[in-house]
């Protein structure tokens, strides 16, 4: 009988927000239990380096350019990650840690995802094992290196269909910075990409807009109006040539500069409905299961809701945490790093076949 593994994973989205954990108990293919989830926030000034770093980098020539900055912050990262790995382990055991790290530069044509964090450090810190690194052999076998959780709905999803709780064919649509989706068909089988902007748009705008990080429950979408002129130059000029030819994308493949002169509130609506409305365009016939941040955004699901017939519900209705998917999906590739078991598929990211994933390290 296989061995279950317990795993902590860590995800720093690209809000830059603070860090999402959880700890799974897998054999890393078709049983999955959930036995921990926690939100640390960053201090603020963390946050808002991780922000300018990220602002600094829109080329792969500013990893060099800005080397220093970024040797600083992944420091900074790493050691707020085994301050909280190590308050989880008096709490709850685990075997290995999924160290997935903050993206701060993300280019499928390069071939380059650049993920801060040190997990030769953090497993010194930790005395864990720890799996990171989790993209570069997907990248060196022709992938783009995202996106890596579809392994993990599918999984979610079996035992979600096993327990009668799901029907199949079903698509697993993650709102986070960036949106991606994976569709699971009725013989299980899994296809997924990017599909634009998540909520790093919205985000991006309320920042640079007024005092909140980002629209909660989107309130300022909702008192503003969308201006067409806008929506249409927008979508005539970037759609066709940018999203609608990748399979992975970047925070950096967007910016905000289309809606400037724009009110707090008419921009954020803007900027909103233009979300939905690409969201729209790559999303299949499936039933649509929604997890990740996005999905508390009432104005953005409703927004969506109008342009597409798909039945479109939150993961949360199957007693599931939509806020902690990609934590439990890191610890669940850890594990499945861990066995030399592979992570990312031709369907998947674009790779010339099933890749092994992940650099494990035992400084335990």
């Amino acid at each position: 009988m296989e061995k279950n593994l317990s795993a902590l994973g860590f995800m720093s989205g690209t809000s830059g927000d603070g860090v999402d954990t959880s700890v799974i108990s897998s054999n890393g293919k078709d049983i999955i239990n959930i036995k921990y989830n926690r939100f640390d926030p960053y201090p603020i000034s963390l946050s808002n380096k991780i922000y300018k770093v990220k602002e600094n980098i829109s080329e792969m020539q500013d990893l060099l350019k800005y080397s220093s900055d970024i040797e600083q912050l992944e420091i900074q990262v790493t050691n707020f990650h085994a301050e909280i790995a190590n308050k989880v382990s008096k709490e709850i055991d685990f075997d290995l840690i999924g160290f997935h790290g903050h993206t701060i530069y993300h280019n499928s044509y390069e071939k380059i995802s650049k993920q801060i964090g040190l997990g030769i450090d953090l497993s010194n810190m930790t005395k864990k094992i720890v799996v990171y690194d989790f993209r570069q052999e997907d990248i060196k076998n022709g992938g783009e290196g995202a996106p890596l959780t579809p392994i993990y709905h599918l999984a979610l999803i079996k035992e979600l269909f096993n327990e009668n709780n799901v029907k199949i064919p079903i698509s697993i649509l993650n709102i986070g910075g960036i949106a991606n989706i994976t569709e699971i068909d009725k013989d299980f089988k899994i296809t997924s990409r990017d599909i634009g902007p998540g909520n790093c748009l919205i985000d991006m705008w309320v920042r640079k807009n007024s005092n909140k990080l980002f629209d909660k429950n989107g309130d300022f979408a909702n008192k503003g109006k969308t201006d067409k002129f806008i929506f249409d130059q927008f979508l005539d000029n970037f759609y066709y040539s940018k999203i609608n030819s990748k399979r992975s994308l970047d925070t950096n493949d967007f910016d905000i500069t289309f809606a400037k002169g724009l009110s707090l509130e008419n921009g954020t609506t803007t900027i909103t409905d233009l979300t939905s409305e690409l969201l729209s365009k790559k999303i299949g016939n499936y039933d649509i299961c929604v997890c990740g941040g996005g999905r508390k955004n009432k104005f953005l699901i409703n927004s969506l809701k109008s342009k597409i017939e798909n039945k479109i519900f939150h993961i949360d209705d199957l007693n599931i945490d939509g806020d902690y998917i990609e934590s439990q999906a890191f610890a669940f590739l850890a594990i499945r790093s861990f066995l030399g078991l592979p992570i990312s598929f031709p369907s998947t990211t674009n790779c010339d076949r099933p890749c092994t994933g992940g650099v494990v390290v035992d400084n335990s």
